[in-house]
């Protein structure tokens, strides 16, 4: 068989695969997290979460609310030259990221079923 031939076939099966892999995983919630951040900020997105009392009042001297935690979760940086993650049980994990031209830090407690925020700092821009 002829090279042009083969690759016919292979480009008309590999747009038919893609074609079908378009239609079968369009509509749902798939995600490619193979990166040790990715990973990290989806094991904690997953979980309950709390707040110390010491974040909140952070948060609301800020004039922010707990939302912003959550964008951090999804936009944030995982900083893990300040993290502990060597711990047995639950392990700490600080994430910053700017919102509304404020740099935000957290430290997020991470235990097998609830993701506590520890502390919060925030940073005007300006």
């Amino acid at each position: 068989m002829k090279l042009a031939y083969r690759l016919a076939y292979f480009s008309g099966g590999f747009i038919i695969g893609i074609v079908f892999l378009f239609f079968v995983l369009s509509g749902k919630k798939t995600s490619c997290a193979y990166g040790p951040e990715s990973r990290t900020l989806k094991n904690i997105r997953l979980k309950e979460r709390a707040f110390s009392e010491s974040t909140l009042n952070v948060l609301r001297e800020n004039k922010m609310d707990t939302s912003v935690v959550s964008f951090l979760l999804e936009d944030g940086d995982v900083l893990f030259s300040e993290s502990k993650t060597d711990l047995d049980s639950c392990r700490h994990y600080v994430i910053e990221g700017e919102i509304s031209k404020n740099n935000i830090k957290i430290t997020v407690e991470n235990c097998e079923k609830l993701a506590t925020v520890l502390e919060a700092q925030v940073t005007s821009n300006h």
